[in-house]
């Protein structure tokens, strides 16, 4: 690991739930192997791109990093209808991520959508060179999957293949196909991926108790989450 810059931010409002103050701390990196990255996000660390990042927050201890137990996983009764209604439908393609101008406006849509729906952040159009820095350059191989409806993009998501896990790092959608539960669908899809590879874990960032937009991933089970003592415990089962 060739480590450039470390440093923690200013306190803001948080993001996940704004009536607290929120505050990370980062790490620029040079270099990066996927077993050091693995072993950041054991200590509670995500990243785009690369910047790691992980959250210390002078007040809150909210943000608790989650994996879901691969080998155990059964999908619940909405999760057997998303896996039905797209399976046969929606064709997955994984590949290295790159830029073009149907990905960045479907990313464009979904954030627009996420400010209406849900009280995002509003941001204006997507920098080019933010989407790159955030996405397509990244200090080690990772994989960019497209799930497309005939020749139409629905969803691209972004996944790094670590050393014992897969690491879903972030996904947008087309929203007026939502109805799809194509966020559902991708982590379904994460998880068939790292059966196949033989994976024992898929990690799926921080799950915050309160917070819509993060609360989902719980119910992939059974799960553990990480204690800010840095123990994982079982979670939802």
């Amino acid at each position: 690991m060739k480590s450039i810059a470390r440093f923690i931010g200013l306190p803001t409002i948080c993001h996940y739930l704004p009536d607290r103050v929120a505050q990370a701390e980062y790490e620029r990196v040079g270099q990066l192997t996927p077993s050091e990255y693995e072993g950041h996000m054991l200590a509670g660390w995500r990243r785009f791109g690369h910047t790691l990042f992980r959250p210390v927050c002078p007040a809150c201890q909210a943000c608790l990093s989650l994996r879901v137990d691969v080998t155990a996983f059964r999908p619940n009764r909405s999760q057997r209808r998303c896996r039905k209604l797209n399976e046969n439908t929606v064709r997955l393609e994984i590949d290295r991520p790159h830029i073009d101008s149907a990905r960045l406006e479907l990313y464009d849509r979904y954030h627009h959508f996420q400010t209406e729906a849900k009280d995002w952040p509003p941001r204006d159009t997507t920098d080019v060179f933010e989407y790159v820095d955030s996405f397509v350059d990244n200090p080690f191989p990772t994989d960019e999957y497209t799930y497309w409806l005939d020749d139409r993009l629905l969803m691209v998501s972004f996944v790094d293949r670590l050393p014992t896990s897969l690491s879903a790092i972030y996904c947008f959608y087309d929203p007026a196909e939502r109805w799809r539960s194509l966020g559902t669908w991708n982590v379904l899809s994460v998880i068939e991926q790292a059966a196949q590879q033989g994976r024992p874990w898929i990690y799926l960032g921080y799950y915050v108790e309160g917070c819509r937009s993060l609360e989902y991933k719980a119910r992939f089970v059974p799960n553990q989450i990480r204690q800010p003592d840095g123990r994982w415990i079982p979670f939802r089962s």
